[in-house]
């Protein structure tokens, strides 16, 4: 049977499929070769050309509207027999491109069909995103790996460019974004969003803008650039700050007071962007630990990174919790506290950020470089170039890049240089 359930994590409904799966659509009997997906603004498309599809889709779409959809989809026959109709339509395989122009409809298409979850509550959706191949060199990214229980140091492959100067990577990739003009724009425009005071909220900033501009940035930026920002390997614990920082995380991150994580999951699940970016980080980031593999898809390192900054700038937005840069821990901004008789459902969900091999190995061996190897046609920009004076080696940025127009951005960035020169007091 295929349990559906409704967006807040209660069973819905149980429908048994003939052979367990759903039947072909040329009614043949011969298994062949599976079809390759379609999106599924396609998928509905396909399904509103054909009379039967069309009306019991728009049966379904009624269905789950208004707070009474758990017993409507559990009681009523009308829903019942548009999802068995539909579970065989091109909607069911439907699957979205990541970043596709139409992202957020061709989601909400693929939500109206797959409403998974397990009976039990935990978090077991699909992802919604076309599949990621497999890592064609695991064993390259194997020799960054590290046991779960080890400190998270930078590698010792890491060198500084001067060694009578302390590292910190984090400063040179920003120094690197910033001569990037795609990078250095958007990286200006979320920090200058996300500094800005609300004045509805009094001295608290929105939320709501600060996580657009932050997807806009790593929609926009490629993740040579904006991967150096957020996996940079620290030595001191002003790189490290200037890390957890990258987000400004006052405003993307924090709150006045820290949900439930289970609260804080029933509110992404409402929401098609966040509930698709949390299955597909799952999906690519999560082994169970009877694994061999640490990471999904052959220890595919740079597909679990790629979820994980695409979770930035929704509900779930994860962080570094603190300025530890041999110990780090990756969090939302939740707490399993209170959760009563929930708790273990509770700590199972926290762990797949704060416990997770796969991203921990991952993050590891961003700092090694050997996920940038596959793309050696693409390599980091230097950040070495002449700009008519040497401060390639200086722990601040350059003077056509540290005073912008944009007021937000320079203060933030001198709050980053005034960190890392009082650490090394």
């Amino acid at each position: 049977p295929v349990v559906f359930s409704s967006l807040d994590g209660t069973p819905a409904l149980s429908v048994s499929l003939a052979n367990g799966s759903p039947a072909s659509q040329d009614g043949g009997s011969e298994p062949g070769p599976r079809p390759e997906w379609v999106d599924c603004i396609q998928a509905s498309d396909m399904c509103n050309q054909n009379p039967h599809c069309s009306s019991r889709y728009r049966v379904m779409r009624q269905c789950l509207v208004g707070k009474e959809k758990e017993a409507m989809l559990d009681n009523n026959r009308d829903c019942q027999a548009a999802l068995e109709v539909l579970l065989v339509s091109p909607l069911y395989d439907c699957r979205c491109k990541r970043g596709m122009k139409k992202e957020l409809q061709c989601l909400q298409n693929y939500w109206t069909i797959h409403m998974g979850l397990t009976e039990d509550g935990d978090m077991d959706d699909s992802s919604p995103y076309e599949p990621v191949a497999p890592n064609r060199h695991p064993d390259m990214f194997r020799l960054a790996s590290i046991s779960s229980g080890m400190l998270t140091v930078a590698p010792k492959g890491f060198h500084c460019v001067d060694p009578e100067k302390t590292c910190n990577p984090c400063l040179d990739a920003a120094k690197a974004c910033n001569l990037n003009s795609s990078c250095k724009k958007q990286r200006s425009s979320y920090i200058a969003t996300c500094s800005k005071e609300d004045p509805n909220k009094g001295d608290t900033c929105s939320k709501k803008r600060c996580h657009k501009a932050l997807r806009s940035f790593l929609d926009r930026v490629p993740p040579e650039f904006s991967q150096r920002l957020l996996f940079c390997p620290c030595q001191s614990v002003g790189c490290a700050e200037r890390r957890r920082q990258t987000i400004v995380p006052d405003c993307s991150y924090k709150d006045k007071e820290k949900p439930n994580c289970l609260e804080l999951r029933r509110v992404c699940r409402q929401d098609p962007l966040c509930r698709s970016r949390l299955a597909d980080y799952k999906v690519n980031c999560w082994v169970t630990p009877q694994t061999v593999s640490t990471c999904p898809n052959q220890d595919n390192h740079q597909a679990c990174l790629a979820s994980y900054a695409r979770l930035i700038g929704t509900d779930m937005t994860p962080n570094y919790v603190d300025s530890s840069f041999s110990n780090w821990t990756i969090s939302p901004w939740c707490t399993c506290k209170g959760s009563g008789n929930k708790e273990e459902e509770c700590l199972n969900f926290l762990r797949y950020f704060t416990d997770n091999t796969c991203l921990r190995n991952a993050i590891q061996a961003f700092g090694y470089g050997v996920d940038n190897m596959q793309n050696k046609n693409l390599p980091a920009p230097s950040v070495t170039a002449n700009t008519g004076s040497d401060w390639s080696a200086s722990t601040l940025e350059p003077p056509f890049v540290t005073m912008p127009k944009v007021k937000g951005f320079a203060l933030i960035d001198y709050y980053y240089y005034n960190v890392a020169c009082l650490c090394k007091l």
